[in-house]
């Protein structure tokens, strides 16, 4: 009962502390409760609450403290032996820890930084160019000369993967130089089973063959790619004027001869898929 009074006590009290501020406030801005538009009365009612609470909260207590029961020690049991309590009490600065640990995880799972695909690889490569001409022998097919191209063409497993993430983004032209017609029909074949005409934005119409490197160079002058893609370091040397960029295909690093001239073992090592 005693408390409920002096609560009461306090609420009449802060009613006149109330309307005792309110009336000040006005005589001292000197603004007549008549002239007085909403906006005034809420700034001063709300400015009046504010002191309240801020008031109450400084003056209340803080709340009773839990009294923890002393825990009662065990009845010895009939053999005379005393049981021994196993629980064991864990301290609160072991669970803060724990979640201290487990949200510094979650937050370096989140900023940790995301793998590049392949297809943002090529794009980047390539500096968004959006046609390339390539060279298909040392590069696309694994033999290395148009003797060989006349007893077979194999196309190379590990290049097929790049080959057709570059087809996703360019236009892309596979040109050689071959020996015969029969060549030309072996190359064709090798990539069909290969699947680069189904699986890529590649037809066969953009597999160009000539009968001599210059022939293959003139085709590249006439695209006009902004890449071109060769294992000729002669060819590489008379289009680096005339193409934005090359990429040589060497298994040796040669001296740079251009600016805007790459230089890689393979294709897809340069898009560092090895």
């Amino acid at each position: 009962m005693a408390s409920e009074s002096s609560k009461e006590e306090l609420v009449r009290l802060i009613k006149k502390f109330g309307a005792y501020l309110t009336v000040k406030m006005s005589n001292l801005f000197s603004i007549s409760l008549r002239n007085m538009d909403s906006r005034s009365v809420g700034a001063l009612a709300g400015f009046a609450v504010a002191i309240i609470f801020t008031w109450r909260l400084l003056r209340s207590p803080s709340g009773p403290q839990r009294r923890i029961p002393k825990r009662q020690a065990p009845a010895p049991s009939s053999s005379g032996v005393s049981s021994q309590s196993t629980t064991t009490l864990v301290p609160s600065g072991v669970c803060s820890s724990s979640d201290d640990s487990r949200a510094q995880n979650v937050i370096d799972e989140f900023f940790q930084p995301v793998k590049p695909t392949l297809g943002q690889i090529v794009r980047q490569k390539l500096s968004e160019g959006r046609k390339v001409t390539c060279r298909l022998l040392g590069v696309i097919i694994e033999e290395s000369s148009p003797e060989e191209l006349q007893k077979q063409a194999t196309v190379r497993s590990s290049v097929l993967e790049v080959l057709l993430e570059i087809t996703k983004f360019c236009d892309l032209y596979l040109m050689e130089r071959v020996l015969d017609d029969e060549s030309e029909k072996k190359v064709l074949l090798a990539l069909e089973d290969a699947g680069v005409f189904t699986s890529g934005g590649l037809v066969k119409d953009k597999v160009l063959f000539c009968s001599t490197e210059n022939g293959r160079s003139s085709f590249v002058r006439q695209l006009e790619p902004d890449w071109h893609i060769d294992t000729n370091p002669e060819v590489v040397s008379q289009l680096a004027r005339f193409i934005k960029y090359q990429l040589h295909i060497s298994p040796f690093r040669p001296e740079r001869t251009a600016s805007n001239v790459f230089t890689s073992p393979s294709l897809e090592q340069f898009f560092g898929c090895v």
